[in-house]
């Protein structure tokens, strides 16, 4: 089944064909609201509950201007103690975000209302809004529906509460999987949202996370951090970091495995593979997106100079527009390999769309032609590969093409 989209842009080429089947979570209910907090009956409101005895981890923008929801969070998991369970209220339409003192007493009435419907501390629910920024979030609407919107919580209410925290998004996300921990079936499974003012500086977009597993939370907390760089940090669409990127994790222990005291390279394998699909899900609704993009450098002298040129790549605007027409223009990636700042030299470099060769040794490859770069492009997921022959680093990043689409979303972003 295609997914469908009828109050906004049409659904991205790239989208998969459905959102994904996600299984109940032992110890995590969900449920989701229209409030009208930008348009009138528009799902906008998430709520997850989460059972006693979980741990919970995060991560979150390092932008100087994040929303007071994005401080509140932080705030919490520094100084988290007792056992009650938890809350995650998520809002789209609005991202509370520049909005002064009264966007930090607007969080604290979310979460006092939703600890008072729930039976929780405030201390314990965690808040995150998307949207618009600047605008004073209308708190009131959210408080007032929550004690409904609780009453409705179900555990298989994944996809109502994934298509609550859209914005200009044209489907929702999930991935989910699954692995044995010593005889023990556990689950990993999550949804997100992004499509613009997507840019790697720890998680570029809001993202919720959950598994059966039994683990403990500093090992949760590292384990996602950990997986966070090779996913969520290793996308962008425009180069434009959010004020109010979120991931949270939550791990009920329900599942009955022996206790994870330490990070568990099969458990964080399953991790990453989650969060990966979603990072590349993000991508795919990249604002406009017609084509994904896997920027590959090999060669660097360090991983950190691989991926200073992987970014360079991938958010060049003339690379980028490049892919959108469907131009092999590969003299754009070696402008962006120069601008990069890391350490290269041209007479070493080696530029491959897939596996066509297109440049070696300071020069064009002789065997390239025009006419086969040019049939690659029409593709719709492209690698660009390249090898700067130094050494050993190496890095990843996934992006999107630059088109028309991207201006016309953004431009009438606020109407």
């Amino acid at each position: 089944m295609t997914e469908t989209k009828t109050d906004g842009p049409a659904v991205s080429p790239l989208a998969p064909a459905s959102f994904p089947e996600l299984p109940k979570i032992d110890g995590v209910r969900f449920a989701a609201g229209a409030v009208g907090i930008k348009k009138a009956n528009r799902t906008d409101v998430m709520l997850a509950e989460i059972a006693p005895g979980s741990a919970i981890a995060g991560v979150f923008t390092r932008s100087a201007t994040r929303s007071a929801a994005v401080l509140d969070c932080q705030a919490k998991l520094a100084g988290l103690s007792g056992d009650e369970g938890f809350a995650i209220v998520v809002n789209s339409g609005n991202s509370n975000t520049f909005t002064g003192k009264r966007g930090v007493s607007d969080v604290a009435l979310i979460a006092e209302a939703a600890g008072k419907a729930l039976g929780l501390p405030a201390s314990h629910v965690f808040t995150s809004s998307t949207g618009v920024i600047g605008e004073p979030l209308p708190a009131s609407k959210i408080t007032d529906a929550l004690p409904g919107i609780a009453a409705s919580l179900d555990p298989a209410a994944t996809e109502p509460a994934a298509r609550a925290i859209m914005t200009t998004d044209t489907f929702p996300k999930g991935a989910v999987t699954t692995l044995d921990l010593d005889g023990t079936p556990v689950t990993i499974m999550g949804f997100a949202k992004g499509s613009g003012m997507i840019a790697p500086d720890m998680a570029t977009m809001l993202g919720y996370i959950f598994t059966d597993a039994a683990i403990a939370p500093d090992v949760l907390q590292a384990m996602l951090s950990g997986c966070n760089r090779a996913s969520f940090n290793a996308v962008t669409v425009d180069s434009d970091t959010s004020t109010s990127d979120t991931v949270l994790m939550a791990a009920t222990g329900r599942a009955g495995n022996t206790p994870i005291t330490a990070p568990h390279p099969a458990f964080q394998t399953a991790l990453l593979r989650v969060m990966q699909d979603l990072a590349h899900q993000i991508v795919r609704d990249g604002e406009g997106a017609t084509k994904f993009v896997e920027v590959r450098v090999t060669g660097a002298d360090s991983d950190a100079d691989a991926d200073r040129v992987a970014r360079s790549i991938a958010n060049s605007p003339l690379v980028k527009t490049a892919v959108a027409g469907e131009d092999p223009n590969w003299g754009r990636i070696v402008m962006a390999v120069g601008k990069s700042g890391a350490k290269a030299d041209r007479d070493l470099l080696t530029i491959r769309l897939g596996d066509i060769l297109v440049a070696e040794q300071g020069w064009v490859a002789e065997s390239y032609t025009e006419d086969a770069g040019a049939a690659y492009m029409k593709q719709q997921e492209l690698l660009i590969d390249v090898d700067l022959g130094l050494g050993q680093g190496a890095a990843t990043v996934w992006t999107c093409d630059l088109t028309h689409g991207y201006i016309q979303i953004n431009a009438d972003y606020r109407s």
